[in-house]
């Protein structure tokens, strides 16, 4: 693995238990330079792995609860009247960070919603026709209770679609639940978390991440894969082009985390299902069937043919 992911990861191990491919999928969407869904229940560490990056970082993190009374301008910021100056003085938002968590983002309304997205695909603030650039890095995780769901108001296609991956943590097991009860007991995991690297090095590591070598072959395999989506007899609604461009970058992150410099058919298969669930939509045929999303993905990555791997770029 990459020195510098494997010392992140390993302060993240600190707090974090059990959930290695989880953490390594979200440090890969924070490399590609995309945003994070998460949609699990509550208390399975969420806020605590998103802490933990963000202090193994060194990044300025904030936090939200979205509820149905959140405005945009809440998220955003605003401006306001300085009677001193005699001028609008800007109050920035709690988006104005590196890292920002938006918990429970179905439980606020449709009109803040879009306002985060907006922020996510842009990556600016405009408030009163000005436009501020927010920090970089810039990397937002997001969560949704898949239960529950009275009074929400879930994320339509058009904007599941401008997350990059969508992931669970999901329960621990019987062992990894008997560390974080000992670990909570003893009070280890507050101020255990060390900076081993600084958000400039987060750029350079996404730099680097961009000039990851992507064989034609790959490409070829990345656009079949999301091809069948949209022909699949399950599937109402395939992915769009957004995903494969989306498929490419993760596939990169994840190469390079691994500590190479070029993409394997099995860094696209290892993120493919990540990146696709939350983009398409099942039919009747599916659901009559009790088949879910991920499960008619994984057809598609078992029947759909990948090239061979190559020991070193062509």
């Amino acid at each position: 693995m990459n020195p510098k992911a494997e010392l992140i990861l390993q302060e993240i191990r600190k707090v974090v238990v059990g959930k290695d491919e989880v953490m390594t999928k979200v440090f890969c969407a924070l490399l590609a330079q995309g945003h994070v869904l998460l949609e699990d229940i509550p208390g399975v560490g969420k806020t605590t792995m998103a802490t933990a990056f963000a202090q193994s970082m060194s990044l300025k993190e904030k936090r939200m609860q979205f509820t149905p009374d959140v405005m945009p301008a809440d998220v955003t910021g605003f401006q306001m009247y300085d009677k001193a100056s005699g001028r609008f003085v800007y109050h920035e938002g709690p988006i104005m960070s590196n890292l920002f968590l938006a918990d429970e983002i179905n439980r606020t309304s449709p009109k803040t919603q879009s306002a985060l997205l907006e922020v996510m695909e842009e990556g600016t603030v405009t408030i009163d026709g000005e436009t501020r650039s927010v920090p970089q890095p810039f990397f937002v995780i997001a969560t949704q209770n898949p239960s529950g769901s009275a009074g929400t108001s879930l994320l339509p296609e058009s904007q599941m679609d401008r997350f990059l991956v969508c992931l669970s943590m999901g329960y621990p097991d019987v062992k990894e639940e008997i560390q974080i009860a000992r670990m909570r007991q003893k009070k280890r995991v507050k101020n255990t978390v060390d900076a081993v690297v600084t958000p400039a090095e987060i750029l350079s590591m996404q730099e680097e991440v961009e000039s990851v070598y992507v064989h034609d072959l790959i490409y070829d395999y990345a656009v079949r894969l999301i091809q069948e989506t949209r022909n699949h007899p399950m599937i109402q609604m395939g992915a769009s082009p957004r995903a494969t461009i989306a498929l490419v970058r993760m596939a990169c992150a994840y190469g390079y985390l691994a500590g190479r410099d070029y993409v394997l058919p099995a860094d696209i298969q290892a993120v493919f299902l990540d990146v696709t669930a939350h983009r398409v939509t099942v039919n009747s045929k599916a659901r009559i069937s009790h088949m879910t999303a991920r499960q008619v993905l994984t057809q598609i990555l078992e029947q759909t043919k990948a090239p061979r791997p190559k020991a070193e770029k062509e």
